[in-house]
């Protein structure tokens, strides 16, 4: 008897620390889109200077993925005071792949267009 009292116990135990794992954990189709403080509906944006960093979060305490460069074609999302989720579109001049997702300041846009 004490053998099943113990199994049951550390079952319960078990259980319990993994349902309060998942209810902690954040959905993964906000692991970015949680900085977002407005939403932008999909629009179409050119990078207008060359050796803009795209970086993982909106502002300059964030690490660089890499350059991109004037003409790189970016999709918009959302965004954070004068920062914009985006995603590229085409492999960038710096070598940044297809579909990469980061934040740019507003001003380094040459257009934001629908």
């Amino acid at each position: 008897m004490p053998a099943a009292r113990r199994l049951v116990t550390v079952a319960l135990a078990i259980s319990l620390i993994g349902g309060a794992a998942t209810a902690l954990a954040p959905a993964a189709s906000a692991a970015h889109s949680y900085r977002c403080t407005y939403n932008i509906t999909d629009h179409k944006a050119f990078v207008g200077y060359s050796g803009v960093n795209y970086r993982t979060g909106p502002s300059l305490g964030y690490v660089s993925k890499g350059l991109l460069y004037r003409g790189d074609d970016l999709r918009v999302y959302c965004g954070k005071s004068n920062w914009v989720y985006t995603k590229l579109m085409h492999r960038s001049r710096g070598g940044l792949p297809a579909g990469t997702l980061g934040w740019i300041r507003k001003d380094m846009l040459l257009q934001l267009a629908g």
